[in-house]
């Protein structure tokens, strides 16, 4: 996926931070890619989901956004495809609803992931065999941020094509990734 220079520079610039991160595995980044900031620029997070539209295949039905960092990006690609967004917990709600899974039922859907960055896809995978369990059909991730640590081949691994709309050379920002000390 190829965006402008003038769309890639406003993520670079709201998104992108250098500094010691740890990463839940405990391995840390020189630098992060903020989700976040770039979710609360309503301008750059339409922007952001109407490339990413691009590249959401026809056939899909519902588009599931992973909690939290895929959230609203699911929302706003939502609005910019016409297609219905779900949104998953990580884990099932301990009131109300009780529900893991909100939005309509999946079961014979076909879904597309949503997500911020995919490192290592173990998230995606986590998220796909909930999906299929609820009678869902999970073949596409989109994220915005392909960190390229091997999510991409893990997920082919499992039948799931990665749509991204970056990787670490496009933010000029290599992904170095160390042992903690």
């Amino acid at each position: 996926m190829t965006i402008s220079a003038s769309l890639l520079t406003r993520i670079r610039d709201t998104a992108c931070q250098r500094g010691a991160f740890q990463l839940p595995t405990g391995r840390m980044l020189d630098e992060y890619f903020d989700e976040y900031l770039l979710a609360a620029d309503p301008a750059l997070l339409y922007e952001v989901a109407a490339e990413i539209a691009h590249s959401v295949p026809i056939e899909i039905e519902t588009l599931v956004g992973l909690d939290l960092g895929g959230i609203p990006l699911a929302v706003a690609l939502s609005a910019a495809t016409g297609v219905p967004a779900g949104f998953l917990r990580r884990e099932r709600k301990t009131y109300g609803t009780c529900r893991q899974l909100e939005g309509k039922p999946v079961a014979g859907k076909r879904i597309a992931i949503v997500d911020d960055v995919v490192r290592s896809g173990s998230q995606v995978l986590r998220a796909a065999s909930f999906l299929r369990q609820e009678g869902a059909t999970v073949t596409t991730a989109v994220c915005v941020l392909d960190r390229e640590l091997d999510g991409r081949a893990r997920l082919a691994n499992d039948q799931i094509a990665l749509c991204s709309l970056l990787t670490p050379a496009d933010l000029d920002t290599p992904s170095s990734i160390r042992q903690a000390s």
